[in-house]
């Protein structure tokens, strides 16, 4: 049996911080004029995912806290996933792109 002692040890942690990546990697292909408009956008809330979680966990012994930092961790990657539908409808990402990352996002959701 393993032991979780860290955030980092928690799947919904790793999996939020696997999709952060990949949000980077894509928008490195975004145009120049969105640098700081959606590539900025979805960058933060993507990172913001994890952030919340690792902020969760620290406050595991406070219900209503940890409650609160899991709801905006779960609103980071409803926010997320309208930029991902964004960057599709501006034909900076492909449909099979956009479906699998929102895909992988309601999974993460469903998990917090």
């Amino acid at each position: 049996m393993n032991y979780v002692k860290s955030f980092r040890d928690l799947e919904i942690y790793k999996l939020s911080k696997e999709l952060a990546i990949e949000i980077f990697e894509i928008t490195k292909s975004f145009p120049k004029e969105e640098k700081y408009s959606l590539t900025d956008q979805i960058r933060r809330s993507s990172r913001s995912v994890g952030a919340q979680i690792a902020e969760a966990w620290g406050k595991r012994d406070y219900i209503k806290h940890f409650e609160s930092k899991l709801t905006d961790a779960d609103g980071e990657q409803l926010e997320t996933q309208h930029w991902v539908d964004t960057s599709f409808c501006c034909n900076y990402i492909t449909k099979d792109k956009a479906d699998s990352l929102i895909e992988r996002y309601e999974t993460l959701g469903k998990k917090i």
